[in-house]
C-alpha cells in the first residue's frame, strides 16, 4: 500500500488472468448489495479530498451510503481524533492499513481506531535488500517469515494480521510466484490475506481460483478496476493502466463476488487508483457504491 507500488501502473507480470473477468457489461436493473456485509470504501480512494476536509469527505462518504472504511493514513489527526469522526458519521472501520515499522504504535492505532484488522501492503519496506520489480523466492519467504512473526505479534495484541497484495508479487519465478509462497509459508491460524483483486488480474491471476483453493484465509478484498491498455510505449513494453470507476472498467466482479462470499468473505472495500482525470474522487466513489448495489 506503499505510495511508490500504488502509483507504479506498469504490468511487469503476466496477463492471462486479465481476458477471463473482463466485464460483459452490466444489466440495466438490479437491487442488491453483495451478501457478505456493508458496503466500504479504502479511504486511499478519496486520500486527497480527505487531506482538505476530513469531516467533510467522512460525511459525504456516509451519504452517498457507504458504512465501512479501511483507513490508510489519519490525514494529520491522532487516531482518537479519527475515530471520533467516524463516530460523528456512523462509520465503521473494520480494518486499517498501518505502518508496521513500529508494530507496539500500529497496533495501538489500530484498536483507537476500533479496528479488527490489522493490514500491510506488502513488507518490503522492512526486509532489507529488496527492490522495486517482480517479488522474487528469496523475497517470498522472508515476507512470509516476517509476516508469521507480525501475525503472532497482532494476535498477542488481539487483532487480525492481513497481507494486501499488488500485481508485482505474481511475477513468474520458475514453476512458482511468490503470492503462492506466501500461502504456503504463512501459518493460516495467524495469516489471512486481503485480495485487491485488481491488482491481481494485472498480474494475470484469477481472484476466483484463490477461492476455490484457499477458503477461509480471505476475509476481505479490495474491489479496483482498471481500463484496458490502449497502446505500448516506444520499447514495447506495456503502457500504463490507469485506474477506473468501478463498472467502467474490465473486471466483472459478479463471479469474483460469489466466490469470495463462498470462501467467508467478511467485508469488501471499494477502491480506486489515480489518475482522477474524468471526475473527481468523491464523485468516483458514489460510482463505486451504484455499482456494488447493482451486483447480484
Amino acid at each position: 500500500m506503499t505510495t511508490c507500488s500504488r502509483r507504479r501502473f506498469l504490468v511487469d507480470t503476466g496477463q492471462a488472468g486479465v481476458a477471463a473477468l473482463i466485464a460483459p457489461g452490466l444489466p440495466a436493473v438490479v437491487n442488491a448489495m453483495p451478501a457478505a456485509g456493508p458496503a466500504g470504501i479504502q479511504l486511499y480512494a478519496v486520500k486527497d479530498s480527505l487531506a482538505a476536509d476530513p469531516a467533510a469527505t467522512l460525511r459525504r462518504l456516509r451519504e452517498i451510503g457507504f458504512a465501512e472504511v479501511e483507513t490508510a493514513g489519519l490525514a494529520g489527526l491522532t487516531a482518537r481524533e479519527f475515530r471520533a469522526l467516524l463516530d460523528d458519521n456512523g462509520l465503521a472501520a473494520p480494518s486499517a492499513h498501518l505502518d508496521l515499522s513500529d508494530p507496539g504504535a500500529a497496533f495501538a492505532e489500530a484498536h483507537a481506531l476500533g479496528a479488527q484488522y490489522a493490514a500491510s501492503g506488502s513488507l518490503r519496506a522492512l526486509i532489507p535488500g529488496t527492490h522495486s520489480g517482480g517479488m522474487t523466492l528469496d523475497e517470498a519467504h522472508r515476507s512470509a517469515e516476517l509476516a508469521n512473526r507480525i501475525a503472532e505479534a497482532a494476535r498477542r495484541a488481539g487483532l487480525q494480521y492481513v497481507y494486501h497484495n499488488h500485481n508485482f508479487e505474481f511475477a513468474a519465478q520458475g514453476d512458482s510466484i511468490g503470492y503462492d509462497v506466501l500461502l504456503a509459508e504463512t501459518d493460516p491460524a495467524l495469516v489471512q490475506f486481503e485480495i485487491d483483486c485488481g491488482w491481481m488480474v494485472l498480474g494475470g491471476r484469477n481472484p476466483r481460483d484463490y477461492f476455490e483453493r484457499f477458503p477461509h484465509r480471505f476475509p476481505m478484498i479490495h474491489v479496483k478496476d482498471f481500463l484496458p491498455v490502449a497502446h505500448r510505449d516506444g520499447v514495447g513494453a506495456t503502457a500504463a493502466y490507469p485506474g477506473a470507476e468501478l463498472g467502467h472498467g474490465m473486471i466483472d466482479y459478479r463471479p469474483i463476488f460469489a466466490a469470495a462470499e463462498r470462501a467467508g468473505l467478511r467485508h469488501y472495500f471499494a477502491e480506486q487508483e489515480g489518475p482522477f482525470t474524468r471526475m473527481s474522487q468523491l464523485e468516483a466513489a458514489r460510482q463505486a457504491f451504484a455499482y456494488l448495489r447493482r451486483l447480484p
